[in-house]
């Protein structure tokens, strides 16, 4: 397991192998990756993103969702990693990569895991552009 919430992401390549590594009994990796989209929630032309946590709280709250799917779905490993500080259009700001046995576990849990950050991890996000700024909250 690996979590990491900083103002840069690893090489995704290199993660990949990372998590490949973890196991003989890997038969899938499922990969999700979060990409600054250029049309905002107010329909404006995204300028940035501004994101901000409470890393230490962040990286726990993430150990703690992996553990659970874990227990849930069997998976083997998972890492994830989130950017915080400004990201611009076309920039990834999430790579979450889920390993396990079977794909469909593996799919299963990688939408468990960003929906549940989503909404447990305490990552804040504030969207910048061409008609004004404003905090995203996820329902």
């Amino acid at each position: 397991m690996k979590i990491k919430v900083s103002n840069k992401l690893d090489d995704l390549n290199r993660l990949v192998n990372e998590i490949k590594e973890s196991s003989s009994e890997i038969g899938a990796v499922i990969i999700f990756i979060g990409v600054v989209r250029g049309v905002g929630r107010d329909g404006g032309k995204v300028l940035s993103l501004e994101y901000e946590a409470y890393e230490d709280v962040a990286e726990k709250a993430l150990e703690k969702i992996i553990e659970d799917l874990k227990e849930k779905h069997g998976i083997i490993d998972a890492i994830i990693e989130h950017r915080v500080g400004l990201t611009n259009v076309g920039e990834d700001t999430v790579y979450a990569l889920v390993a396990s046995k079977h794909r469909e576990e593996g799919f299963k849990s990688i939408i468990e895991l960003i929906e549940r950050l989503k909404h447990e991890v305490p990552i804040w996000k504030k969207e910048i552009t061409d008609k004004g700024s404003q905090w995203i909250e996820n329902p």
